[in-house]
């Protein structure tokens, strides 16, 4: 591994040196290596998209049906199933169309430029040139273009937040690392894509193209694949038993048609009546719409839904993964503790500071054998904590509000400005005269203003570093000389800040002469002023939203590039990770075998310190358990596991990759609003069920008429125009309009449905049965009578009872449990709506002209139709009677 050499040697694995490649060399290796940019495989042709939907077996009987139809001479028939089959292929391939664009995502993340030592010459070239072995210059501002050793640094910090979900800005070094760790460890590498923020450094480019880390991500989200919903998953399952059904079915009725001597014509007619009467042609189309419904629904609710499935697949969602920062937390960094040494040091523990100080009028007079400072009516320490934070600080607000520098530095700024402190008039008049700016090696920044016409040199840094240069300590007004009691004090609240995952700087200062020219050794016999500790908190709503999701029997699992114990501690304070709950690192994850894993799966509620990798098994883990997993996250690093989980959750302002990469995007990152997609998802696929529940019920009632039509010896009652009217017209809109039913009491307090559930579980099973035997009955009745007259006014009256049953059985569908009478006929509007409209739909077939396509015989009148809906009336009184009895 290249960060476990000593830049000597990795130079020399690489064949080059600091005056970097010869022109001749690098084309060699541009010829070897390949052009410094990601793949992008060959994606599949429309028209190939188009063909995959008439592989569906329901698809491929209505397309038997129809090309029978042509045989037989019936064109208009044929004309309309094949109408009906392009337009649902059609809505196929745009939804398809949506598929994710990751991969051009992450190829606006290369550089169209970079600055490369070659022939020791200074040249500027195409990022897309550069090769294992270049010699690369970084500034601040620049994007890093490919992976890289560091070879000479100067303070430099980058932001690998796209890699590693961290947004603090890392600091780097040349230093060789002798253990093994984890990409956001890796203190002498940078990575393609990365941000530098502060200083400069050189590097030899180690990989390029899709051999850097970015590139492994690419080839990960090619290997994740598109993962298929459970309610996809059960519709396909579902439609391939039930191809299995209908042509067992229409096959032994035509085989009996024939054996009973009827003519192969008649016989062939009753086998595709019994094909279109049992599937349900707008069924694909109708949960497109009502998924689009909850679409519209969770747009309201700051949630975009990028495929439709994902509405669906909320609702059953089990296991939430989420990154921590900038999703569970504020992504900003913030101080919530200061520290002051003194008899009243608690109060301090995020005092108030008083808005009306003056902090530059204030009359010091000055020991010197002692530097101490006594401040007239005011605490001294208060008074130089705050200087220091600002004065030893080069973090900065513009105009526009945008936020500059270090994240640390800019959270002192923010602590002052929220005491009203004007920062930047305090640095005009304690103007800055010298600085040791901030290195790794002794953790500290020094700066030397001019306050009052005296020089203060002001310290900021790593709390043990601090406390070792402290020759005395600032006790309320009083300079002490620094004790074991003080020292232990300071260390003891220390340890309890770093306990708590809190990032602590110490501060102290000291007096100089107005000559002074500050070096490193000047950093001793400082003055201890006190501690600032900061974090980056939790959202305010997410303690909320994380115990909504634990009461819906949902776990919520923390995945962080962050330390463990920060993001342990995080866990713990907004309540996702509980007493006997585990935490581990990367490394130590990869250490488990699959066995292992699986054994303290539902422990784990916390990963630090992980890689993409890591993210896809730990994904794939709770998948094997059967388990729904979501997953949110706004990093490069997300990507493949946005897209491996059952439904990836994007954040609005993360990254386009993982934006794309996921099935749906929270416009204000807020984990709350999970809770409310999942509520939304769970009351769209209860109403999916009862979209399906009312179209199998109406076309049960009407294999059951046609069956019994075929074994009592009457004709055929319906026609294949009539069947396709009734479950594309008449049918279509009353389903879609179930999809617009309220969320049902509770529905947050219940446990996640199982994934394995059949769409036609037990009980829905029940209901379809129930309520499909009632309208094949009263449409058994209504052939019955007609009969009485002839056999065309039979079939016209089974055919209008059958259609009439189903548009008024939508009241009935409306719940499996409540009645009409308890829901209300006007509380769906959309339901009302429906049937209106489909009865307008179902008189046209009434007219003059009409009559001839849909077989209504002159003989069928007023009085024949008030039998028809009569019956119908009936049929939804019995189903509504059937609920009582299940209560």
């Amino acid at each position: 591994m290249f960060y476990q050499k000593n830049s000597v040697e990795v130079l020399n694995d690489l064949d080059s040196n600091l005056t970097g490649l010869t022109q001749e060399e690098s084309k060699l290796r541009l010829e070897k290596y390949g052009c410094n940019a990601l793949q992008e495989k060959s994606k599949t042709p429309t028209w190939r998209l188009f063909l995959e939907n008439f592989k569906d077996p329901l698809v491929i009987i209505l397309l038997i049906a129809a090309m029978t139809q042509v045989f037989l001479g019936d064109t208009v028939e044929s004309i309309i199933i094949f109408t009906v089959l392009v337009i649902n292929a059609v809505l196929g391939v745009v939804q398809t169309k949506k598929a994710e664009s990751s991969l051009d995502s992450l190829k606006k993340l290369s550089v169209p430029e970079a600055k490369v030592i070659r022939n020791n010459q200074k040249l500027t070239i195409s990022s897309q040139e550069l090769v294992p072995g270049d010699i690369v210059i970084l500034e601040a501002g620049d994007y890093v273009p490919a992976d890289g050793r560091i070879i000479e640094s100067q303070t430099l910090k980058v932001i690998e937040g796209m890699l590693t979900g961290e947004s603090e800005p890392v600091l780097k070094n040349t230093d060789a690392i002798n253990e093994e760790c984890a990409l956001g460890d890796q203190k002498n590498m940078v990575f393609s894509g990365s941000m530098v923020v502060y200083g400069r450094a050189t590097f030899v480019v180690t990989s390029t193209g899709m051999n850097t880390e970015v590139g492994k991500i690419a080839d990960l989200l090619e290997s994740a694949g598109n993962k298929q919903t459970p309610l996809q998953e059960k519709l396909d399952d579902f439609g391939k038993k039930l191809g299995i059904a209908i042509v067992f079915l229409a096959g032994f009725i035509f085989a009996l048609e024939i054996f009973r001597g009827k003519d192969l014509m008649n016989s062939f007619m009753f086998a595709i009546a019994i094909a279109v009467a049992a599937i349900p042609e707008a069924l694909t189309s109708i949960v497109t719409i009502v998924l689009a419904s909850g679409t519209n629904i969770m747009a309201k609710k700051q949630s975009i839904i990028r495929k439709l499935p994902a509405v669906e697949t909320l609702g059953s969602t089990s296991v939430i993964c989420t990154d921590k920062t900038g999703t569970l937390t504020q992504n900003k960094m913030t101080v919530v503790e200061t520290y002051l040494y003194g008899p009243d040091s608690d109060k301090f523990n995020g005092f108030e500071y008083n808005k009306n100080y003056d902090f530059l009028n204030v009359e010091d007079t000055i020991s010197s054998h002692s530097n101490e400072i006594a401040v007239a009516g005011c605490m001294l320490q208060e008074r130089y904590l705050n200087l220091s934070s600002i004065l030893c600080n080069d973090s900065d607000v513009n105009e526009e509000g945008i936020e500059i520098g270090d994240p640390t530095e800019v959270a002192l700024i923010n602590y002052a400005q929220k005491y009203d402190l004007d920062y930047k008039s305090i640095r005009e008049e304690c103007l800055r005269i010298a600085e040791i700016p901030f290195d790794s090696d002794r953790k500290l920044m020094t700066t030397v203003n001019s306050i009052d016409g005296q020089n203060i040199m002001f310290t900021k840094g790593a709390p043990d570093v601090i406390f070792s240069r402290c020759k005395y300590a600032i006790k309320c007004d009083e300079i002490l000389e620094m004790s074991d009691e003080i020292l232990d004090e300071y260390k003891k609240v220390n340890e309890n800040f770093s306990n708590r995952a809190l990032r602590v700087l110490a501060f102290a200062y000291k007096k100089v002469s107005d000559e002074f020219e500050p070096t490193l050794d000047d950093e001793n016999d400082l003055i201890l002023i006190g501690l600032m500790a900061m974090i980056d908190p939790p959202r305010e709503e997410v303690f909320k939203a994380v115990e909504e999701a634990k009461s819906s029997g949902i776990k919520t699992i923390m995945i962080t590039g962050d330390h463990k114990t920060t993001a342990a501690a995080i866990a713990r304070e907004i309540g996702i990770m509980e007493k006997d709950d585990l935490a581990l690192t990367g490394k130590e994850l990869d250490s488990l075998d699959d066995t292992e894993l699986d054994s303290k799966l539902e422990r784990i509620s916390v990963y630090a310190r992980v890689s993409p990798e890591n993210k896809i098994r730990i994904v794939k883990a709770w998948q094997k358990k059967g388990k729904v997993t979501a997953m949110t996250g706004d990093g490069v690093n997300d990507a493949p596991a946005l897209k491996q989980a059952n439904i990836g959750i994007g954040m609005g302002s993360g990254t386009e990759v993982a934006k794309d990469a996921s099935a749906m995007v929270l416009v204000d990152d807020n984990f709350a609003t999970i809770v409310n997609a999942i509520e939304v998802g769970r009351t769209v696929y209860s109403n999916i069920k009862k979209s399906i529940t009312y179209l199998f019920s109406g076309n049960l009632g009407g294999i059951i008429s046609i069956l019994f039509a075929v074994f009592a010896g009457w004709a055929n009652p319906f026609t294949t125009i009539q069947l396709l009217f009734i479950n594309l017209v008449t049918d279509s809109l009353p389903a879609i309009a179930l999809g617009f039913e309220k969320p049902e009491k509770n529905t947050m307090n219940k446990p996640p449905r199982d994934p394995n559930e059949s769409i036609l579980c037990k009980d829905t099973l029940k209901v379809v049965l129930t309520r499909g035997s009632i309208i094949g009955i009263v449409t058994i009745l209504a052939q019955y009578i007609g009969m009485q007259t002839s056999d065309a006014l039979g079939a016209a009256m089974a055919f209008s009872t059958i259609t009439l049953s189903r548009i008024i059985q939508t009241f009935a569908a409306r719940s499996n449990s409540e009645t009409i009478c308890s829901l209300g006929f006007t509380s769906n509007k959309y339901a009302l709506g429906a049937v209106i409209v489909c009865l307008a739909m179902f008189s046209t077939t009434l007219l003059p002209f009409m009559r001839g396509i849909f077989a209504i015989p002159s003989v069928f009148e007023i009085q024949n139709l008030a039998i028809c809906f009569g019956l119908a009336v009936l049929a939804t009184i019995c189903m509504e009677i059937s609920k009582l009895f299940k209560r």
